[in-house]
C-alpha cells in the first residue's frame, strides 16, 4: 500500500495523505549520497509524522555509527549534527509533536544501543531541544507558525565550530526562500560576498534576525534558551 490516510476528514480538510516507507526510501535513494551526509540538510514543508525526515536520519546515523561508535564523544557530536539538519513543517499540531517524538526515538534507539549506562542526558537534552526548534508547527504556505500567537517561521541554523562548539543563528523562513531564486539556493546558504549565480542573477544573502554566543553542544538546552 502506497499511501497512508489516517482520517477522510483529515484528508478533507488538510490534504493529508502519509506515504508509505517502501516510496519514502524508494524517492530517497534518488539522492542517496546526499541523505548519507551526516549534514546535508533537508527541509520537508509538510512533513506530516516524519516518515522521510525519520527514514533521513536512520540513514544518517547508520553512518554516524559505522564511523564514530568506538568514540562517545564523536558519535555524540556527529548524531546531533545529523539532527540538527534535519527541518519539517507542518500545519497540524498533532503531527509535529509525532514527528518530533519519532526523530528522538530513532536517535535514542541508536545512542542506547551503543552507550547504555554511559549515554547522557544533556546529550538528550541538546537532542530535544534542537527538534523542537527545527520541527515547526505552521504553514509553509503562509510562511507563519500556527498557534496562539502567530508569527514568522524561524529556523536556527546550527554549525560545530572549534570542535565541539556550537553556533546557532536564526533566520525567518521567508527570508530563506526568495520565490525568484528559491530553486538556485540551498537553506542558509549564504555567501561571504556578493556573486553571481550561473544564470548570471545577483546571489541572494539571507540575514539573521538573531546570533547566539558559541557553546558546547552538550549544554545547548540551557545555554539558547527559547
Amino acid at each position: 500500500m502506497s499511501n497512508q490516510v489516517i482520517s477522510k476528514q483529515r484528508v478533507a480538510d488538510h490534504g493529508e495523505v502519509l506515504t508509505g516507507k517502501r516510496e519514502v526510501n524508494a524517492m530517497l535513494d534518488l539522492v542517496k549520497n546526499e541523505t548519507e551526509r551526516i549534514d546535508s540538510r533537508f527541509l520537508e514543508p509538510a512533513c506530516g509524522t516524519g516518515n522521510f525526515l525519520v527514514a533521513i536520519l536512520e540513514r544518517k546515523l547508520a553512518v554516524v555509527e559505522s564511523r564514530y561508535a568506538s568514540s562517545q564523544l564523536e558519535y555524540e557530536r556527529y548524531a546531533t549534527s545529523a539532527v540538527a539538519s534535519l527541518y519539517g513543517i507542518d500545519i497540524l499540531e498533532d503531527n509535529v509533536e509525532h514527528c518530533r517524538q519519532r526523530l528522538f526515538g530513532v536517535f535514542e534507539w541508536s545512542y542506547t544501543k551503543l552507550f547504555d549506562g554511559k549515554a547522557k542526558n544533556k546529550c538528550r537534552e541538546t537532542i530535544r531541544y534542537i527538534l523542537n526548534r527545527n520541527i515547526v508547527w505552521g504553514d509553509a504556505l503562509t510562511l507563519m507558525t500556527e498557534g496562539y500567537r502567530p508569527g514568522p517561521i524561524i529556523f536556527s541554523e546550527w554549525s560545530f565550530v572549534s570542535g565541539s562548539k556550537l553556533k546557532r543563528r536564526d533566520f525567518t523562513f521567508g527570508d530563506l526562500t526568495p520565490k525568484e531564486q528559491a530553486e538556485e539556493l540551498s537553506l542558509f546558504e549564504e555567501p561571504a560576498e556578493r556573486q553571481v549565480s550561473d544564470l548570471g542573477k545577483d546571489a541572494f544573502l539571507p540575514r539573521p534576525v538573531a546570533e547566539f554566543p558559541l557553546v558546547h553542544f552538550l549544554e545547548a538546552a540551557h545555554a539558547f534558551g527559547q
